[in-house]
């Protein structure tokens, strides 16, 4: 019988046992508790089908969908000179915490910068991630925003940025919270050069983010449920002692209260952004500095324009 055991029935039992199915093969909705097939979610943007859930979407499919034809560059950021510079430590390196988010992430920090076409006119665009460390803010994302602040004023292209973040990066302490005026520098540079600066707020944007740079665009959209604001919900009932009201601190919320002036689908977002860009145009600065070259080899600057012309 040795042939029977050893043979026919370990044959019988591969027809019959069920296979064991991945399980990033189905994702079960957070809102509405469905399953939703993989290939599925993914062709719909990380939104549930069934109860319209944004779920959070990853920075370089994020890019994909916004450019035309899913063409972007993506620019180098700048290095910093010290990755830990508070040398801090709590359960684990913040040196050992950064390796593990860009090996989870592949990016160098909790930012992606990346410029082309959005609806024909030329664009950069900065895309949290909130895989990495939360998309919290150190210093290396208010480099990068200066970055794309600059790249922007150098193309003449409108800025948009995508924060999805819990907000400043503790283990950088101060040189963190120093980031807030940073990048609300950023966005005067994109301004005073006459250029939009287009917001669209993910879920999450909280703390030092929205108490800076997320909260001053020109035009502010924000997708379906999105929790924006910048203490959580719980500290604030504490603090006051009252219970808030229903939906406080998503952004149908804030749209009914005027501090976002629409509220988008991620599928419309693209288009959305492409008409917004199309009626308000990238207009040039009303006076454009020329640099001129003085006999002592100086520089300095003269201003041409209608307000520079001679009456």
């Amino acid at each position: 019988m040795n042939w029977i055991t050893n043979s026919v029935l370990p044959k019988i039992k591969a027809l019959v046992q069920q296979r064991e199915v991945p399980d990033n093969f189905w994702t079960k909705c957070p809102s509405c508790d469905e399953m939703i097939f993989h290939r599925q979610l993914e062709e719909n943007l990380q939104v549930c089908p069934h109860c319209d859930h944004h779920m959070r979407l990853d920075a370089e499919t994020r890019l994909r969908t916004l450019f035309d034809d899913g063409a972007y560059t993506k620019i180098e950021l700048p290095k910093q000179a010290t990755a830990d510079p508070l040398k801090f430590r709590d359960k684990k390196r913040y040196a050992d915490r950064l390796k593990e988010a860009q090996a989870k992430t592949g990016s160098q920090d909790a930012i992606l910068i990346a410029h082309g076409q959005l609806g024909g006119m030329p664009a950069v665009a900065g895309v949290f991630s909130f895989a990495f460390m939360g998309g919290s803010m150190g210093v290396a994302v208010g480099d990068a925003l200066l970055r794309a602040a600059e790249l922007a004023v150098a193309q003449k292209a409108a800025l948009v940025v995508f924060p999805s973040s819990g907000g400043a990066r503790m283990q950088e302490g101060i040189l963190s919270l120093m980031q807030m005026p940073r990048t609300v520098i950023a966005t005067e540079i994109v301004k005073d050069a006459g250029l939009p600066f287009v917001v669209v707020l993910t879920n999450p944007t909280t703390g030092g983010v929205t108490a800076s740079f997320a909260m001053l665009g020109d035009i502010h959209l924000a997708e379906p449920g999105a929790i924006i604001g910048f203490a959580g919900q719980r500290v604030i009932q504490e603090t006051i002692r009252e219970q808030l009201p229903e939906g406080f601190q998503r952004s149908e919320y804030l749209l009914e209260h005027g501090m976002v002036d629409m509220v988008v689908r991620r599928q419309d977002i693209k288009t959305t952004l492409a008409n917004i860009l199309g009626l308000i145009g990238n207009p040039r600065p009303s006076a454009e500095v020329v640099l001129l070259s003085t006999q002592d080899g100086n520089e300095k600057g003269s201003e041409s324009g209608p307000e520079a012309q001679p009456s």
